[in-house]
């Protein structure tokens, strides 16, 4: 099936690995071009480069908590590709550790750069996309179900979830769509990192994915195709919907 990306531009943030890297690279395969984001150059220029260099993909240094961001990406597109056709709005997890041991300037730093931050970007995106564009989130099984050890996610993602159900409902009658996703144990970096929390993380991985109806962790690259379709002309009447990309891990409906 033609996703009919060719030539059609996106932003992607947090881009330079795991799953926005795996994305964007599904992007450009299928003929997109890509602007990518990261908080350091030489990550941002590994990124490029793997991507097809500068004919196919742009970066730009940057962090999602800077007020300054939103702009400069959509920009980027503008004067890179000439045009923008969405964005894939995906973030670094806030820190691990329970609720009642996260104090505030935990909360104020992950609320700037989880919630605040991809809203700005989701409304500086808004302002400049036409009928067609797309505005993605990339969030997390926690806007359905509570992570253990993950309580500023838990706190944070399915406000950022209802946010961007509201924005599909204001978008739609311009004719942009709005969609989450929402990845468990995908086998990315941060996900080992977390498992290496528990002091066993062979054990700790066992112990996920024997909770998981396929019986493994997803790939980045199975992350990366099912953003690839949503962002993409194919999936034209999908909007306000949160999909899991989870292995079915998610119990409810």
């Amino acid at each position: 099936m033609d996703l009919g990306l060719q030539d059609k531009v996106y932003v992607i943030t947090g881009a330079t690995r795991g799953l926005g890297l795996a994305a964007a690279r599904e992007l450009a395969a299928d003929g997109a071009r890509v602007v990518i984001s990261g908080r350091s150059r030489e990550s941002v220029d590994a990124a490029v480069a793997e991507l097809g260099g500068e004919a196919r993909a742009h970066g730009v240094v940057a962090d999602n908590a800077d007020p300054k961001t939103a702009a400069r990406l959509i920009e980027a597109a503008r004067q890179g590709f000439g045009r923008l056709d969405g964005v894939l709005i995906s973030v670094g997890g806030p820190k691990a550790g329970p609720v009642v041991l996260a104090d505030d300037e935990t909360w104020r730093g992950a609320f700037e750069s989880v919630f605040l931050g991809a809203l700005r970007i989701a409304r500086a995106a808004a302002a400049e996309l036409d009928a067609g564009g797309v505005i993605g989130f990339v969030l997390s099984g926690s806007v359905r179900e509570p992570i253990s050890g993950l309580g500023v996610s838990n706190g944070l993602r399915p406000g950022l979830a209802m946010a961007a159900k509201s924005l599909a409902d204001e978008l739609g009658p311009r004719g942009i769509r709005v969609v989450g996703l929402l990845p468990a144990r995908i086998d990315t970096d941060r996900v080992r990192e977390l498992d290496a929390l528990s002091g066993d993380a062979e054990a700790a991985r066992a112990r996920a994915a024997s909770a998981i109806p396929l019986g493994r962790y997803g790939t980045a690259e199975e992350f990366g195709r099912v953003a690839a379709f949503l962002l993409s002309p194919a999936a034209s009447y999908l909007t306000g919907v949160m999909i899991p990309v989870d292995g079915g891990a998610l119990r409810g409906l």
